[in-house]
């Protein structure tokens, strides 16, 4: 049985109903948030009160940013900061199993929570987060927007930034790892204090697997270079760390 007719109408009815919910509320949401125009100098200055490295867009490795997007947002690089569909599904998931498992967050708003909302998009917070997604996405490109998501979001216990976590797990700098490697890294971000490689290897290792499951079916990478990726290592140990780590510690 196709069920993808019926999925769409169920996704679309889902959209009608959060524009009827929401539709009042828009315009004060819109003139009583901050304009955004100021999220470049707040990622500055709250990777400073980290004290991790504030990565530019051309930092990033594209293979770390593919597997982000697999893993976290598929539709990053069209939306524009809200993903109605994902949001839509999420809801629908929720309701049907009586719980609040599915976000529908995209990288935009998950880099706004921090920067503005203190880490929370619990309740009324995340209406705003989902206003200041749209305003940030006016003011800062994709590939900015990914580079201060990945310099100062949680990759693990105690530790933030991409950056601090390739060095701490494969003593070596970001611009230098393989495959396996920057999925896990796109992986433990999800729930850091469980995929911590240094915590729980099993689990970081199934995630990272996840991961690279979702690079090949969004045809980032070949079932070849997955099965490679999931023979790596999960930690790199016993080994003295790139000069490039050191210099950054």
């Amino acid at each position: 049985m196709n069920r993808g007719p019926a999925m769409a109408r169920r996704i679309a009815l889902a959209l009608v109903v959060i524009a009827v919910m929401l539709g009042p509320s828009a315009a004060t949401l819109w003139v009583s948030t901050p304009s955004g125009s100021d999220v470049q100098a707040r990622v500055t200055d709250l990777t400073h009160r980290y004290g991790v490295v504030l990565l530019g867009p051309g930092e990033i490795p594209p293979v770390l940013a593919m597997a982000v997007v697999a893993t976290e947002d598929e539709r990053f690089y069209t939306h524009r900061g809200i993903d109605s569909l994902g949001l839509a599904r999420a809801l629908l998931y929720d309701a049907s199993n009586r719980c609040f498992c599915q976000g529908g967050s995209t990288i935009t708003e998950q880099l706004v929570k921090d920067v503005y909302l203190g880490g929370s998009d619990r309740g009324y917070n995340k209406l705003v987060d989902a206003v200041l997604a749209l305003k940030v996405e006016r003011v800062l490109t994709k590939q900015q927007i990914m580079a201060d998501y990945l310099s100062e979001i949680t990759t693990g216990l105690n530790r933030r930034g991409v950056s601090a976590a390739a060095c701490a797990y494969f003593q070596a700098p970001l611009q230098k790892l393989s495959l396996g490697q920057y999925a896990l890294l796109a992986g433990v971000t999800q729930a850091p204090s469980l995929y911590d490689p240094t915590v729980d290897p099993d689990a970081a290792e199934q995630r990272r697997s996840e991961v690279l499951a979702s690079m090949l079916s969004e045809s980032y990478i070949t079932p070849a270079q997955a099965l490679v990726a999931n023979e790596e290592p999960v930690l790199v140990t016993g080994t003295h760390p790139d000069p490039a780590c050191t210099a950054r510690a």
